[in-house]
């Protein structure tokens, strides 16, 4: 992954001893306090744009960095910030605000810098994801330490951040230091006898710190809470299955009925304003954006072999059994590739897996060099590395930035501001499978999709699209229910009562889902946490047992 080193440092306060500590002594539970839980929330703003004197500029309430950007004009641009940081975006026509992302880890941050002078822009960067972390607890696993080699894994006390991927620990003496690969965060530090004292930077600017200690209490996250709306449906007995922990870590549900919001519920914390882990349920969004650059001309025909659009040096994995591997095939998990991610069809050793891909220096060569399991377009089986060289595909086909294409073409027509996008190594959205949003612009979404591509009066998707898309081509052979599958859509059925009710489902793991139900001109969105658990498909029986009841009543 394309690991970043230099946005956000965690440092210990140094302190010098004679001799270097032994990790063993330090393996185990830690936890501290941290001195500013809404440090987390950063200013960007630029100064003076398309003058040599321009700059851009990250502030918190007690640091200001400053980057000189000198005079850029260009439509769609980009600005270094380090080896690991930068932000890219394009200005409105009426120059009254600037829609961009913050790069930082493998994700890509949408804001939106609003202009507040002349040619000066500013906007909110949210790296925790949250507007500000709801408990100031920091917790620190050290695991396998042994002399000088260890593991370190932080968590923050309000877990509605969706963690840490913690790798590349070092020790130096006393002094630690390991990253994050997703948000591109980084730790150093010094240990003393008895504590950790973590100090955050950004940009080489203290911005918090936290004085750690060991702990035997066994972690638990802080019992967050949401406010209860007033819904015109009520669904009492579900509230009260979730807030029992029946149907745990149930984030949030929202129904729509009639172009009308009927209900809207959140737990946990969660609110409509905080983007949620889509996982795979974005796999459908990358359906779209193959329709929408079809619409556009990119491309002529779903029938075109992946291999027009690789890059010249992945030519040479192109055989005969896999140059067959069209668009269509990838749309609908039909590649043949051995690529199988779960299920008994499922080949663990298989270097096109997503589990195996994600972790090699070179996702696209370790899904091309796969074998085939059948020839394309003749049997359907759920792997994530299908959707990924659409990714890859498109990536070749815009002329700048997908992620400012994705903005433009999809997300600006529907209002959709307040998203994250996880990009593979080579800071292309990842197509397989990583994107936040929240659960208001999830529906959004959704309705699209049920007005057949057309939000407002206006149309974003052709019909066309929306109705191949929606076709059900092949049973996805490796689930249990051997579900039909359309472009990066699943389709499933609910018997409620007398009566079998059909849906369209964007899915992610933990259980995000995104129905569309035509025949009762309803939408619904649930998102989840349920990742460990063996409960991802938990909403399945809140839709069945308790919302279609309701809405065919």
């Amino acid at each position: 992954m394309k690991f970043q080193h230099l946005l956000i440092l965690f440092s210990f306060v140094s302190i010098k001893f004679g001799m270097a500590q032994n990790m063993t002594d330090y393996n185990g539970a830690w936890v501290g306090t941290l001195s500013n839980p809404k440090s987390f929330q950063i200013e960007v703003s630029i100064h003076k744009f398309g003058t040599e004197r321009a700059t851009l500029q990250l502030s918190t309430k007690t640091q200001r960095t400053s980057f000189p950007i000198g005079n850029n004009s260009d439509p769609e641009f980009t600005i270094p910030i380090s080896e690991t940081q930068s932000f890219q975006g394009t200005r409105s026509e009426d120059k009254s605000s600037i829609s961009g992302f913050m790069k930082s880890g493998l994700l890509l941050y949408h804001i939106t810098l609003k202009k507040t002078a002349n040619n000066s822009y500013s906007g909110v960067w949210n790296l925790l994801m949250v507007e500000e972390l709801r408990s100031d607890k920091l917790y620190l696993s050290i695991e396998n330490g042994d002399q000088e080699t260890y593991q370190a894994y932080p968590f923050f006390g309000d877990d509605r951040f969706t963690g840490t991927w913690a790798y590349d620990f070092q020790k130096q003496q006393d002094t630690l230091s390991f990253s994050d690969f997703k948000t591109g965060l980084q730790f150093r530090g010094v240990l003393q006898e008895t504590k950790i004292i973590l100090e955050l930077f950004i940009a080489d600017h203290s911005m918090a710190t936290a004085v750690l200690s060991r702990t035997d209490t066994e972690w638990k996250r802080d019992g967050l809470t949401s406010e209860k709306r007033a819904s015109k449906l009520s669904f009492p007995e579900l509230e009260a299955l979730i807030l029992k922990d029946s149907f745990p870590n149930t984030h949030a549900i929202l129904v729509q009925r009639n172009g009308a919001l009927v209900y809207e519920q959140y737990f946990d914390g969660y609110h409509e304003n905080l983007p949620h882990d889509m996982r795979s349920a974005s796999k459908s969004i990358s359906s779209t954006l193959m329709g929408i650059a079809k619409e556009a001309r990119l491309y002529e025909s779903v029938d075109q072999s992946i291999f027009e659009f690789l890059p010249k040096e992945y030519q040479s994995y192109k055989n005969s059994e896999n140059a067959g591997i069209d668009l269509k095939s990838l749309l609908t998990m039909s590649s043949g590739l051995d690529a199988v991610d779960f299920g008994e069809n499922a080949n663990r050793a298989s270097s096109a897996t997503e589990d195996n891909y994600q972790q090699s220096a070179d996702w696209t060569a370790s899904v091309l060099q796969a074998e085939m399991l059948h020839p394309p377009n003749t049997h359907a089986n759920y792997g994530s590395a299908n959707p990924y060289l659409l990714g890859v595909a498109l990536d070749s086909m815009v002329p700048h930035s997908v992620a400012l294409y994705m903005d433009k073409m999809l997300f600006q027509p529907l209002g959709i501001t307040n998203y994250i996008i996880q990009t593979d190594l080579k800071g292309r959205p990842y197509f397989g499978g990583g994107m936040y949003l929240t659960p208001p612009d999830m529906l959004k979404y959704g309705t699209l999709y049920l007005n057949k591509g057309i939000w407002k009066g206006k149309r974003i998707v052709s019909e066309a699209w929306i109705e191949k898309s929606l076709t059900p081509y092949r049973a996805l052979e490796n689930t249990t229910k051997q579900n039909l599958y359309g472009y990066l859509w699943w389709h499933d059925a609910y018997q409620v009562g007398n009566q079998t009710i059909k849906t369209l489902e964007a899915r992610g793991a933990g259980g995000q889902y995104i129905v569309v139900i035509p025949e009762l001109d309803a939408v619904v969105v649930i998102t989840s946490g349920n990742f460990r658990n063996g409960r991802g498909q938990q909403p399945e029986k809140i839709l069945e047992n308790f919302l279609l009841p309701k809405l065919i009543d």
